[in-house]
């Protein structure tokens, strides 16, 4: 239910940067002021829905009626939302108190007694018949704002139970995300991480943000350190990490054969009604691309001064341009509110609001949840942005992509009423993504120096690589494993480094000669999150492939393009994805938008090979 949109790279959490100040902390307390004011409110919730039982068998009595207990729906629906939120978000800011893992699954318990609470709708609704709910929406206009949830329920029909059914399906809501909470809780504050001594000497302890800091490193042995070490203590768990992502396997299936689809992939995507050329396309196009992806690797190789053929895995994350750039939170600010100018006066002020009245936590602390990530469910109230920010380009840029999401939510909930304001994770990328293309085009016009510009265009590269390629590899790898357990295949820790190895290898060119990959590190599978997410990251690359496009329209100024760009981040769920994104100019079941961001990539690379041949001349 809850919308929180998840970055998969794990920023510096746990690691001292900045003092922080009163208002780099998000202020929960838009909320709730306390947690017994959340207490009272979940007491509120739990009356709603067992009030909520009165309208079982009345809903098609009338128009009157039928508008009553939707309207009721809607009303807890939101305050749960809210609810979920404030625990998830507190648990957020530290991941290892007790007192917010209980809240997280009081909130948890809430959300299986709603779905138990709402079982009989969808059969009873079937029962009434396509002809009658016609006419009770017809009966009464008001009811116009339900068309879209109704139409959705009539559509589902062949995959839905009845009431009885629902409701055995709902009672296991509440163990639903029990395999991602223990990945959360076991990779986030109880994994014993390894300790390193760097070559200047430094000791450090690698949890996951020390990793992705110290993967940068520009000495190559201490980059080797770092994999060894940290991909080693992955290593140790593979087993426990194998049974915790089998299971959620097992339990998609389950759903799958409840459901009456043919596979788990089938079933994820009809729930937004995306069509299979989407995915099927993705992955065909991205294997087709796969020497550009080479190109990128050998060009990051002769700037990293390693001979064809010396290039590892531990290689692939330094920057291109070491950079000494430090762009303090502040300076990130004011560069991303003018990299989306290009949106309007409306959005720029609605993003400066944010970032004056506490939407946001922005630096790391010791337990604090890796990553970022932005929850937009409080509906009445206003998104919340998680950050771990450290100074760097990055950080920067992941600021832009999250605050895309903030925008996103802002303006679907302004623009929608609550039932309709949930957007899909298919179109939620693309504003975030988005974000990330504006702020590339502005830094470059700002650069002052050939370093400069190559940091950003490395960055750009890196980028394209993590979020279009890199997500397509994790793509085919979920489909893969998907499929083998709906065909009722076991799989277990060393089988799934043993399939991930093999897709690892092939898009990073093993066989080529491009990128060696040591077995050690193809334990990795383990280390990411949103694998307890079904199909949730193929549509990272599917919205970098369209916010390129669409990105480029609106920097280009081709008439129209803006307007119908804020539109679709104004349209919340108000109509399918797919057909939201097709009609702000985007078919993501063609080949046409997967080869464009290719073809942005070799752009990128021509340019930088451009700047390295212009200072080899001189």
């Amino acid at each position: 239910m809850a919308k929180t949109i998840l970055l998969l790279i794990a920023l510096a959490a746990g690691t001292a940067f900045a003092a922080e100040r009163p208002e780099d902390r998000w202020n929960l307390g838009d909320m709730y002021p306390s947690v017994k004011a959340w207490q009272e409110d979940g007491a509120k919730l739990e009356s709603q829905l067992k009030a909520f039982a009165g309208c079982r068998g009345k809903l098609g009595e009338s128009a009157r009626r039928l508008k009553s207990c939707l309207d009721a729906y809607l009303d807890f629906t939101k305050r749960y939302a809210r609810l979920e939120t404030y625990a998830s978000q507190i648990l957020a800011e530290d991941t290892g108190s007790h007192e917010s893992l209980e809240l997280a699954d009081r909130a948890r318990a809430l959300g299986a007694q709603r779905e138990e609470a709402l079982a009989f709708v969808k059969p009873e609704l079937l029962r009434l018949g396509k002809a009658r709910l016609e006419g009770l929406l017809k009966e009464d206009k008001s009811l116009g704002v339900y068309r879209h949830y109704v139409d959705d329920i009539v559509r589902m029909k062949a995959h839905t139970l009845d009431a009885k059914g629902e409701g055995i399906v709902a009672s296991f809501e509440l163990s639903q995300g029990a395999t991602g909470s223990t990945y959360q809780i076991l990779s986030n504050a109880e994994l014993p991480w390894p300790t390193v001594k760097l070559t200047d000497g430094k000791e450090v302890k690698l949890d996951q943000s020390a990793y992705t800091e110290h993967r940068e490193a520009q000495n190559r042995d201490d980059r080797k350190k770092v994999f060894d070490a940290f991909w080693g203590k992955w290593k140790e768990f593979e087993r426990t990490f194998g049974v915790t992502l089998h299971e959620s396997l097992k339990k998609d299936t389950v759903y799958t054969r409840v459901r009456k689809y043919p596979d788990t992939l089938s079933r994820s995507l009809d729930r937004e009604r995306l069509p299979p050329a989407v995915y099927q396309t993705l992955i065909a196009e991205t294997n087709k691309g796969l020497p550009t992806l080479h190109r990128y690797f050998r060009l990051r190789a002769r700037m990293l001064g390693l001979k064809e053929g010396e290039m590892r895995y531990y290689d692939i994350y330094p920057p291109l341009v070491a950079s000494s750039l430090k762009y303090p939170l502040d300076q990130a600010k004011k560069m991303v509110l003018e990299s989306v100018r290009p949106l309007g006066e409306r959005y720029i002020t609605a993003m400066a609001n944010g970032f004056d009245n506490r939407w946001m936590d922005a630096y790391p602390r010791p337990r604090k949840q890796s990553g970022a990530h932005m929850a937009g469910s409080a509906y009445d109230v206003h998104p919340y942005v998680l950050m771990n920010y450290n100074d760097n380009y990055e950080s920067v840029s992941t600021l832009a992509h999250e605050w895309g999401h903030a925008m996103h939510s802002y303006f679907s909930n302004a623009a929608q009423p609550f039932v309709n304001s949930d957007y899909a994770t298919f179109v939620a990328e693309i504003a975030s993504t988005f974000n990330e293309a504006l702020l590339l085009e502005h830094a470059l016009k700002s650069a002052k120096t050939d370093d400069e510009r190559l940091l950003y265009l490395g960055s750009a590269l890196e980028n394209l690589r993590g979020t279009f390629f890199r997500q397509a590899m994790f793509a085919e790898f979920e489909r893969d494993i998907h499929a083998r357990v709906d065909k009722g295949e076991s799989l277990s820790g060393k089988r799934l480094s043993e399939m991930y190895g093999e897709i690892l290898r092939r898009y990073h060119g093993e066989r080529e000669g491009v990128v060696k990959i040591d077995e050690l590190y193809t334990v990795e599978w383990a280390y990411i999150p949103h694998f307890y997410y079904t199909f949730y990251v193929f549509q990272y690359a599917t919205s970098i492939a369209a916010s390129s496009l669409l990105a480029d329209r609106v920097l280009k100024g081709e008439p129209g393009v803006r307007e119908r760009y804020l539109k679709l981040i104004s349209a919340g769920g108000s109509d399918y994805p797919y057909e939201l994104v097709k009609a702000a100019g985007v078919d993501l079941a063609t080949p046409a938008p997967y080869q464009a961001v290719i073809a942005r990539m070799n752009r990128v690379m021509d340019e930088i090979e451009a700047i390295e041949a212009r200072r080899n001349r001189r």
